[in-house]
């Protein structure tokens, strides 16, 4: 609800429209605008009411409304609400003219002690200025049930208690006021005791416990009633209570009080502990009976908390922090009980007395943060209030401005005061200031309190940013994560405000690509945008601009210089031998090399650089390790020692290359090495083992690769059946099966009977094994027929020589048994003689064949002697079948 304004309104804008036509003094005329202004506001009030518990932001009235204002005007004019104290409690609406509050009141929070509870606050208008008071009044709602202060009450009364004795009850506490407060007790029903309400200067209620039939012990010795208290709301709430009644024996004297009201008076900066009132109970019974004891009842909890009792002596001391502010009045209820049950009940009323004890509070309403330098005299700067929660001389209060300062204080109305400048301000002299505004009280010990306003002094926008330097040199490694962070570019301005405020950009250059940084616009930090390459760029350069926030804007540019980092992560290439396997076995050494002799040179390169490339070598694997050494820094394949004949004709070598990053990258490169006599030799038996592919590609060398495996079948199948038939036909024709064995020269008695004693074989008729190199592989040899002696050959004449037979012996099982006689030892004389007969010693080494040798007794002119058996090489591997006969057993076959 509005209140009247009158015709101050239209009075306060007639004035103003006559001061604007006729153009006259100013200050006149802001001296009546003032003066009506004050007399308006005083006339003005508004008066609205809301229920508690509503939720943040409800709507509680439409000031345009009330007022009659559009509302534009609350813009135009800065309207703003300012509730009293130091906590704001509503919110306008500048567009819409909506009073809201910022969040849910509870009455009970607000106005614990009063019964109406009623917020006040203003409206401020500018331009001009007018202040509208106004008034919330929070109506209660039923959201608290009443409580008592105990579940249990005990009640000892004496079984000789007459009929329509009463029992004070505990009242119950309910933060509600009005209807929604307490308003009802009731008693469960029981054959012994009723109820009677009553209601205190206050409008309290309160419950007394009225015997209507005489207790008998004997008969029961405890009764259990349970009392409810019900409050007016809708729905009502209720809270219980348990009186457990104990009836005792016989006490015909009650405890009588010396007074049945005690009133005491207390400063309420009365320390705790201080002794406010004793009161006093006389029992002449003797005995328990005559020991009265006192507790409070019918006491609310804040006094119980405020004061406490000593139950033996009655003496009633301060305990807590008296507060006049807060409530000015205590009220007490005091039970002595005797010993026998028998109590008596006085009333101790505490009045508090104001004592200055509060400080003047300044409560800060508005600010102007920044003020600009040519802001002329008697702006206003803030605004604030002030007051002091004390009475009388306590409460009036005198404001100041410490120091020498260009700013003033003007006293407005309702302890409000606004802070000006009086003198022109200068920015480059003193760029802020800080204002103590002090407050003090009347009182006989003043009291005050002090508030600091920071003002800054805003400048214009007449210094450009300037980098701290002018080339900034930012180092990334290689294979970074995105969106890394280098480092950061900084700027400074001498402004101030947002004129010192700087962002950051990249300068795009037209016709290049978007650079791979980016600036943060706010912090000035450098961040990569994807991970950077060392082989591909190892620097590059961008310009930054940094520009302020003024209008218009300053601005200036510094170079960003990224400078690339290698990393090792490359591995070695090798590029001689080619990796893909080519030239694994094309070196060729002769065995006459001496130590040192250069074979090959492994050739590497990195992609990275520094340490990251600097490459060595060394030899990882090798055939014969002692033979080869390889340059840790030149990779020179070279001889360690001299070549030896035992050592293998064929080498391969695995080199390790190596560099020197953390942690270090490898890769191996693979040689093939021949040991060879001569050159010529070597390269023959390379193009025999290892065809060399000819350049017409892959295709080409497939069908190549085909057609000899082809062939080399064809042939192996016919040589096989053609070999199969024979031995099948030359067994046939044998007149006994052939031995298990066949037995070279020694291994024959002149007798013709083996060692073994299995058969006999004519001396005429002897085999030895033709053998190349690997045939220890083979299961199969075919022997040929070796010459017989002078003394043999006359006695085997007539007979007819055997066949050629196959021995399934091991090629190393007949080395031996040829070289031992025919009891196993050492080899025979016959081997000797033959070796001696034959010119030719064998050759050493796994590489050569073993050759058939003529009879030590044969002449070396003998026209029958047959030609030395070379070996074959077979490609497939196994060992070639060859046998040689005598001249005479060629003849017989």
């Amino acid at each position: 609800m509005l209140g009247s304004t009158g015709d101050g309104g239209w009075l306060f804008w007639r004035v103003v429209a006559c001061g604007r036509r006729s153009g006259g003094s100013k200050r006149q005329v802001s001296l009546f605008i003032l003066c009506v202004f004050v007399c308006q506001s005083a006339a003005e009030t508004l008066r609205y009411s809301l229920a508690e518990e509503m939720e943040r932001d409800s709507f509680v009235a439409n000031i345009t409304n009330d007022l009659g204002v559009a509302p534009s005007q609350l813009a135009a004019r800065k309207a703003r609400v300012v509730s009293e104290g130091n906590e704001q409690l509503f919110r306008l609406s500048q567009n819409t003219g909506v009073l809201t509050v910022k969040e849910s009141l509870d009455r009970e929070e607000i106005c614990p002690q009063s019964d109406t509870c009623t917020l006040f606050f203003k409206i401020f208008f500018e331009n001009p200025l007018q202040l509208i008071r106004g008034e919330v009044e929070i109506r209660d709602v039923n959201d608290n049930s009443p409580v008592f202060p105990e579940k249990e009450m005990i009640l000892e009364i004496l079984e000789t208690t007459p009929p329509g004795s009463r029992f004070p009850l505990e009242s119950a506490q309910d933060k509600d006021v009005g209807s929604n407060g307490l308003q009802n007790y009731s008693l469960g029903s029981n054959p012994h005791f009723s109820l009677a309400l009553g209601t205190r200067k206050g409008g309290a209620k309160y419950a007394e416990l009225v015997l209507e039939r005489q207790l008998d012990r004997e008969e029961q010795r405890e009764l259990n009633l349970l009392l409810t208290a019900t409050d007016g709301g809708s729905p009502p709430r209720s809270g219980t209570a348990q009186i457990r009644i104990v009836v005792l024996d016989a006490n015909d004297n009650i405890p009588v009080f010396s007074r049945e009201v005690y009133e005491v008076r207390l400063a309420e900066n009365s320390p705790p502990g201080l002794l406010a009132v004793r009161v006093t109970a006389a029992d002449p019974d003797e005995g328990s009976y005559g020991k009265v004891r006192y507790a409070f009842t019918q006491t609310s909890e804040r006094a119980r908390q405020l004061f406490e009792l000593n139950p033996a002596t009655g003496e009633i001391r301060v305990a807590g922090n008296l507060d006049f502010e807060e409530a000015e009045n205590h009220e007490m209820m005091v039970r002595a009980i005797d010993g026998g049950g028998l109590s008596a009940h006085c009333k101790v009323q505490v009045e508090v007395l104001d004592a200055n004890d509060n400080a003047p509070e300044i409560a800060l309403t508005s600010l102007t943060a920044s003020i600009p330098e040519d802001a002329p005299p008697r702006t206003v700067v803030a605004l604030f209030s002030v007051r002091d929660r004390d009475s009388g001389d306590n409460g009036r209060m005198e404001c100041a401005i410490d120091g020498d300062l260009p700013f003033s204080l003007t006293p407005t109305f309702d302890n409000y005061y606004e802070l000006r400048t009086n003198a022109a301000l200068d920015r480059e002299r003193t760029a802020e200031y800080n204002i103590t505004i002090t407050a003090m009280d009347w009182g006989k010990v003043r009291l005050s309190s002090r508030e600091s306003i920071f003002v800054q002094i805003s400048d214009v926008n007449d210094n450009p940013p300037e980098f701290t330097q002018e080339v900034y040199t930012m180092l990334v490694t290689e294979n970074n994560s995105p969106m890394l962070r280098i480092g950061s570019v900084n700027a400074t301005d001498a402004d101030a405000g947002k004129n010192a405020r700087i962002s950051y950009a990249l300068v795009r250059q037209e016709g290049k690509e978007q650079p791979d940084v980016s600036v943060n616009s706010e912090n000035g930090d450098v961040y990569i945008l994807r991970p950077l390459d060392y082989e591909e760029v190892r620097a590059f350069e961008v310009e930054v601009r940094a520009a302020d926030g003024g209008s218009p804007p300053l601005s200036a540019q510094a170079v960003l210089r990224v400078v690339v980092r290698d990393e090792n992560d490359n591995a070695p290439v090798v590029l001689h031998p080619a990796p893909d396997g080519s030239a694994a076995a094309g070196e060729l050494v002769p065995r006459w090399a001496p130590a040192g002799y250069l074979v090959a040179k492994v050739v590497a390169v990195d992609a990275d650089a520094g340490q990251n490339a600097w490459l060595s070598y060394e030899l990882a694997k090798a055939t014969e390790p002692a033979l080869f050494r390889v340059g840790l820094h030149s990779g020179e394949v070279r001889t360690a020692r001299a070549v030896a004949e035992r050592d293998a004709p064929r080498q391969r070598l695995v080199v390790l290359v190596r560099d020197r990053g953390q942690p270090p990258r490898s890769a191996t490169a693979t040689l093939g090495i021949a040991l060879v006599h001569g050159f010529s030799d070597a390269h023959l038996r390379v193009s025999e083992e290892a065809p060399v592919p000819e350049p017409d590609g892959a295709l080409t060398l497939y069908l190549i690769a085909s057609l000899a495996c082809v062939s080399a079948l064809f042939l192996t199948t016919a040589v096989a059946i053609v070999v199969v038939k024979l031995c099948r036909a030359r067994l046939r024709a044998r007149p006994s099966p052939p031995s298990a064995r066949c037995y070279a020269d020694g291994d024959f008695y002149p007798d013709g009977v083996n060692a073994a004693g299995t058969g006999t074989l004519s001396p005429a008729y002897r085999y030895e094994a033709c053998l190349t190199t690997g045939s220890g592989k083979s299961e199969f040899q075919f022997l040929r027929p070796v010459l017989p002696s002078r003394q043999s050959s006359a006695e085997a004449g007539a007979a007819k020589p055997e066949e050629p037979m196959c021995s399934s012996q091991p090629t190393g099982e007949r080395e031996a048994n040829s070289r031992r006689g025919p009891q196993g030892g050492a080899p025979g004389q016959g081997g000797a003689e033959r070796a001696a007969a034959g010119g030719e010693a064998a050759e050493p080494g796994p590489a050569l064949p073993a050759t058939a040798q003529p009879s030590p007794a044969q002449p070396s002119t003998s026209p029958a002697q047959p030609s030395r058996a070379e070996p074959s090489r077979a490609a497939s591997g196994a060992p070639a079948i060859r046998c040689r006969a005598t001249a005479a057993a060629l003849r017989a076959a």
